[in-house]
């Protein structure tokens, strides 16, 4: 794998313009956004410059919005389909040559900094068949907790923080501070440096807000990691002056790794770590952001706290996982421990593997094994995709209709007790698009599947060329529809085309 900034233009905007590039969402394969991408990409009238720009930011549905919830209860997370003409636009002009290598050079001023480590910059891969959220997770897993583990070698405590609402909170002014400098920003906030586009096109497509940008896309990941590199810098050179200034009590003996908006800062002594972290909420306050309290904790066993603390109860406890309730349950008990952590969504994967060679239930309640995964899919909407799939397995194995009817109808209501369950109806229309296709779902989405005359973007304010080849080029691949099986398969939902 290596970083996209040792790509070049042309490489850096085929990457950036694949599907999985466009929207990191989990939907069924028969989304297909390729062909539309494709199109506005080649067609010469978006190369020069996409007019009626000052038009959408006047409407307040050019992207697709659509809300998924972080936690089963309170904590909701906007995810949104940029619509395609403007992300096709933008891609473009970041990957303009001259415009590539300046963001490129701009982001090693960012890296030059041995104690600061960015370890979320998004990589590529030369095997095809990895998909963007496994090597994201492989480069984790790498740069992070191989990392953590050595670096506990060298320190003896480190501090674990984030930013409260990451996304939601980025100033969009702050991403040409970050690739120009705050003063020459200010003054030069009306010519055509890129940082002046990235800023105005993302205002754009978002009713002409300037707090937030769009999350769901790797090109989004990449922008926000200009401020967050920007912040990387200033951050540093604020411990520079700091030790400067201070003759008795410098910040020396530190390392700071950074895998986007999660900061681990690893000392000699917890002193160093306060006033590290005291400097660090002044940087992100002077970019509208703030450091979450609740998620920020000391420790003095690095060994065994750099380990994200589900990946250790589930190695643990997964030994006794001997019949299919059972593991089940858990399953059950970690997501009430660790709820919408990775490690439940690999425990149902593993567990999805698990059942699907199965011909015949021997020992198992059909209705109990669903209940039991309906709950965990109920309070961690993470695992919507793959609980669906393990959901279309069991049911698949009920001979009883009425059953299955009933099972059904009972998910139905309890869902629907729950409010924006958008995600979870994409998903299961993939699990009843086979046998019951004219199923009604309120998620738009749902419907485009059926009707391919409903509009997910608004695209008034586009020139017909460009607004007819979203009718010429639809998203949803009718023909994978009637290919696919009746009972969905593990490999829709895999993050590794291995089990792991």
């Amino acid at each position: 794998m290596k970083s996209i900034l040792e790509l070049s233009h042309t490489e850096a905007r085929e990457y950036f313009l694949k599907q999985e590039s466009y929207c990191s969402v989990d939907l069924p394969k028969y989304f297909d956004f390729q062909p539309l991408l494709n199109a506005i990409s080649q067609n010469n009238s978006i190369r020069g410059g996409l007019s009626g720009l000052d038009n959408a930011k006047k409407l307040d549905d050019v992207n697709y919005k659509f809300l998924t919830n972080k936690d089963g209860k309170y904590a909701w997370r906007p995810l949104q389909l940029i619509n395609p003409a403007i992300y096709v636009y933008l891609v473009q002009k970041i990957t303009e040559q001259n415009n590539w290598e300046l963001i490129v050079n701009r982001f090693k001023k960012f890296q030059q900094f041995e104690q600061i480590n960015c370890c979320s910059i998004p990589v590529v891969s030369t095997e095809n068949t990895t998909t963007n959220k496994a090597k994201s997770i492989t480069n984790w897993w790498q740069q992070i907790e191989q990392q953590s583990l050595e670096l506990a070698l060298k320190y003896d405590c480190f501090m674990n923080t984030d930013i409260t609402d990451c996304y939601g909170s980025v100033y969009t002014h702050s991403i040409t501070w970050a690739l120009r400098g705050k003063k020459i920003a200010k003054n030069s906030s009306s010519d055509s440096h890129i940082a002046n586009t990235i800023d105005k096109t993302i205002q754009s497509m978002q009713y002409a807000q300037t707090n937030g940008i769009p999350q769901g896309s790797t090109l989004m990941d990449f922008i926000a990691e200009m401020v967050l590199g920007y912040a990387d810098r200033i951050l540093y050179y604020k411990i520079k002056y700091y030790n400067h200034k201070e003759q008795r009590t410098k910040i020396e003996d530190f390392q700071i790794l950074r895998y986007r908006d999660d900061y681990r800062i690893f000392a000699t002594n917890e002193e160093t770590l306060v006033k590290i972290a005291k400097l660090l909420t002044e940087t992100l306050i002077d970019l509208n952001f703030k450091i979450n309290t609740q998620k920020t904790t000391i420790s003095k066993n690095i060994v065994r706290d750099v380990i994200k603390p589900d990946k250790l109860y589930w190695n643990a406890a997964k030994r006794d996982a001997n019949t299919l309730q059972r593991h089940l349950f858990l399953i059950h008990s970690l997501a009430e421990k660790y709820p919408n952590s990775g490690s439940l969504s690999i425990a149902l994967t593993k567990f999805l593997d698990r059942i699907y060679p199965i011909k015949l239930f021997k020992e198992s309640n059909t209705k109990v094994l669903v209940s039991i995964l309906v709950d965990i899919a109920y309070n961690n909407p993470k695992t919507y995709p793959v609980a669906t799939i393990i959901l279309g397995k069991i049911l698949s194995l009920e001979t009883d209709s009425k059953i299955i009817d009933e099972i059904l109808n009972s998910i139905d209501k309890k869902f629907s007790k729950i409010p924006n369950v958008g995600h979870l109806q994409v998903w299961l229309q993939r699990l009843t698009i086979k046998t019951n296709s004219n199923k009604d779902f309120n998620e738009k989405l749902c419907k485009k599947v059926l009707d391919d005359n409903v509009q997910i973007w608004n695209n008034s304010w586009l020139n017909q060329t460009i607004s007819n080849l979203f009718n010429q080029n639809p998203i949803i691949d009718q023909q994978k529809i009637i290919e696919m099986p009746d009972i969905p398969e593990p490999q829709e939902v895999k993050i590794f085309n291995y089990t792991y």
